[in-house]
């Protein structure tokens, strides 16, 4: 299967009849994520241990990077299993840092009032998943969600968009696609979407990324329809 080339414009709203979003760093501001990983389980680590926070640093985070890419990496039992904590309990409280992005709640109405289906994908475990829409409310802007964990492969992985095909049937060169990882923006150009957009700014107490090779930006006020 030939990639097409990547996108370098803003999307055509006319040719899309499918919307395709990511949810952590893309909808939702990744600084929850990034807390709750690299300082909050960190904290509760070296409490249950007996150790130092630096010392627990030193031993999550190769366990962390070694599962990157697969579905253990965003699934809430494995890790709970893997480092003796009750990681969705942990995830409730610190959950005050659940946020949506500026101007998402604008660019899913406009482009819901578009007649665009709109889809989310997302690596999230499932129990993530209902937390952050209970703490957002966005969940009824979607049309369908669909998880990594249910297609039985990453985002990062063409089998997720093989899967994602059979249980949707769509045109991805008339897809549309948002999302903050650029390995998961290839995958999704090895498969044909033809509207793929980075978005440089996932997190807020970070600065954005740079533009690479596909069209970015830093929030969705850029490609409101």
């Amino acid at each position: 299967m030939r990639p097409i080339a990547p996108l370098k414009s803003p999307p055509r709203w006319d040719h899309i009849d499918l919307v395709l979003l990511d949810m952590d760093g893309t909808l939702l501001d990744k600084h929850f994520d990034d807390h709750f990983w690299e300082e909050y389980v960190p904290e509760q680590y070296a409490l249950a241990h007996g150790m130092s926070l630096e010392e627990a640093k030193g031993k999550l985070m190769p366990r962390y990077r070694a599962q990157e890419g697969t579905l253990n990496w965003t699934s809430l039992d494995y890790w709970s299993g893997e480092l003796g904590l009750d990681i969705p309990a942990l995830k409730e409280q610190v959950a005050h840092l659940i946020a949506v992005h500026p101007f998402v709640p604008d660019f899913l109405t406009g482009v819901r009032e578009a007649g665009k289906e709109v889809c989310l994908v997302t690596n999230a475990h499932g129990k993530t998943l209902d937390l952050k829409m209970k703490k957002t409310s966005l969940g009824g802007m979607f049309h369908a969600v669909f998880t990594s964990q249910e297609l039985g492969a990453p985002k990062e992985d063409l089998r997720f968009w093989v899967a994602l095909r059979r249980e949707m049937m769509f045109d991805p060169a008339r897809t549309f696609l948002a999302e903050d990882t650029v390995s998961v923006l290839e995958t999704a150009r090895r498969f044909k979407i033809r509207y793929l957009v980075h978005i440089l700014k996932p997190s807020s107490a970070r600065p954005p990324g740079k533009p690479g090779r596909f069209y970015s930006v830093e929030t969705f006020k850029e490609i409101i329809p």
